[in-house]
């Protein structure tokens, strides 16, 4: 099977960008004739808005960019009917030949931490049948219980060729709290605890590179933080950048910049409400603008990016 970084260059060369749109609805938000339509008398309801309204953003967005990112949490909040949604969506996503990225923030031990990576990836294994639950190309997760923590979703995602990223940088307000502690490991003078954990990552990484030079197991680091975001990139070299906050959390195309190799590889920039919701809720014409607001995000970051077949 090809190596997940391998599958992620391609992608990025073969649309020309590195452009992922996060799939985050919200009621509020979506088209009103969307919601007139189904209305909200019941999760369930609202479950097959969401649907419909990713669905149709798929076929907008499949054939200019490489990664779409369904932000498990709305979906989850319609029950069954929402988990059973974000399932179709992304096999829909494969089908249309994305790099789908299952944004869940997943973690815990032991027996419990393969029963998520297993779900994330390969499928749930019992009495000698594999059932598949999400075949995520990719999942975010959380390095803070550690690396027995993390093994059992390395192990998962290399039985069939998926990748991870791990929360290393985030983009929120609060990131600082706890990231930006000083920390020694008794060899070197105190350092930011997310450099910590970005070198747990980029050995993380080094276990398994593909062809491209970059490993399966990536970082999460945000636009909103351009100064830390070079940081990690001379510390990890070998790791793809999985970067939320570009567009309507304030994250803009120089911000950026520091994610990628010289070669325009390593680097994911992630736009959801940007795209998602760029226009007025009333506006008729919303799959167009959406199209619009995709082709902008991939034009502004245009000289960061692999041109294609590069």
């Amino acid at each position: 099977m090809q190596h997940f970084a391998d599958r992620l260059a391609a992608a990025v060369r073969a649309k020309g960008n590195a452009v992922c749109v996060g799939l985050d609805p919200r009621w509020e938000l979506l088209p009103a004739e969307l919601r007139q339509r189904h209305g909200a008398a019941t999760l369930a309801s609202v479950a097959a808005a969401y649907e419909e309204f990713c669905s149709r953003v798929l076929d907008i967005v499949a054939p200019l960019v490489p990664v779409v990112k369904p932000q498990s949490a709305f979906f989850e909040a319609c029950g069954p009917e929402g988990i059973a949604a974000m399932q179709r969506l992304l096999r829909k996503a494969r089908d249309r030949n994305l790099i789908a990225i299952l944004d869940s923030k997943r973690n815990d031990i032991a027996s419990t931490a393969s029963a998520y990576a297993d779900a994330a990836f390969g499928g749930t294994r019992l009495a000698g049948h594999t059932f598949p639950v999400w075949e995520a190309d990719a999942l975010t997760i959380n390095p803070y219980l550690g690396a027995d923590a993390v093994e059992p979703f390395l192990e998962s995602a290399r039985r069939v060729g998926a990748g991870l990223f791990v929360l290393v940088r985030t983009s929120n307000r609060g990131a600082g709290q706890f990231q930006d502690l000083l920390v020694s490991d008794g060899a070197m003078p105190p350092r930011p605890l997310y450099e910590h954990v970005g070198e747990a990552v980029a050995a993380w990484a080094r276990q398994k590179l593909g062809a491209c030079g970059l490993g399966d197991v990536g970082a999460v680091v945000g636009a909103t933080y351009p100064a830390e975001l070079a940081t990690l990139r001379q510390l990890l070299p070998e790791v793809n950048f999985l970067v939320p906050g570009f567009g309507a959390q304030g994250g803009k195309a120089d911000d950026v910049a520091a994610a990628f190799r010289a070669d325009g590889l390593g680097g994911i920039v992630n736009s959801s409400r940007g795209i998602l919701f760029a226009y007025p809720p009333d506006e008729p014409r919303w799959e167009a603008r959406i199209e619009s607001a995709t082709r902008a995000t991939i034009a502004a970051l245009s000289l960061l990016t692999v041109q294609t077949g590069g």
